[in-house]
């Protein structure tokens, strides 16, 4: 997949159990999503590796890609489209060495100094936030806002790395944050509670001229 063709609209999964997860993460697909991150984390290995399984058995049903949070060695053995890497996770180069080339390795950034170092290792896109304050993880970084994703968005324009929104994004902010430069958005609470083709039609009429 070309870093252009990646779609506006990620979806993180949420879920405190298996069950949880995987209705939340049909329910994205049914409605059109068509990137799906697992993000499960305290889970057990074991358990990770099972939902990851019937999250790509569902690939014989719906198009998507299939990209899994931090664990880069279950990716590689079952297959998946790539991961997505904290800055705290394993090294980039490391998960390329393991993963190969055509697989695809995102990685979270909270700075512009982060941004430059994502690009340095050769991520393939980047998660940039938070945009506000979320419940969503234990440690937040300081929140960026508009100003935050222009700013970064700017320093680096002639980078082509997709660079995508989140961290507690309403569905009342993209329009605004989609003239930021940002590549798209990447969502959890938002579309574990809203429609997905309001959420695209959102993205969609913000980037279209009109």
């Amino acid at each position: 997949m070309n870093m252009t063709d990646y779609p506006k609209l990620q979806y993180i999964s949420r879920g405190t159990t298996a069950a949880d997860q995987y209705r939340n993460i049909t329910r994205v697909l049914k409605e059109g999503g068509s990137w799906i991150q697992l993000r499960w984390k305290g889970a057990p290995i074991k358990d990770l590796n099972a939902l990851a399984q019937e999250v790509l058995a569902l690939k014989q049903e719906y198009t998507f890609t299939f990209i899994l949070n931090d664990h880069t060695q279950l990716a590689l053995d079952q297959d998946l489209d790539g991961v997505h890497l904290g800055l705290e996770d394993m090294p980039v180069a490391e998960a390329r060495i393991m993963l190969g080339p055509g697989k695809i390795i995102g990685g979270t950034a909270n700075t512009l100094a982060d941004v430059q170092q994502r690009i340095a290792e050769g991520c393939d896109y980047i998660g940039l936030g938070p945009y506000r304050f979320t419940t969503t993880k234990e440690k937040l970084s300081p929140i960026l806002g508009l100003d935050g994703y222009r700013n970064i968005r700017n320093s680096i324009e002639h980078n082509p790395v997709p660079v995508f929104a989140i961290g507690g994004i309403d569905k009342e902010d993209i329009p605004a944050l989609m003239t930021t430069g940002i590549s798209g958005i990447a969502a959890s609470g938002l579309l574990t509670h809203s429609a997905v083709p309001e959420i695209l039609q959102l993205i969609n009429y913000s980037t279209c001229p009109h």
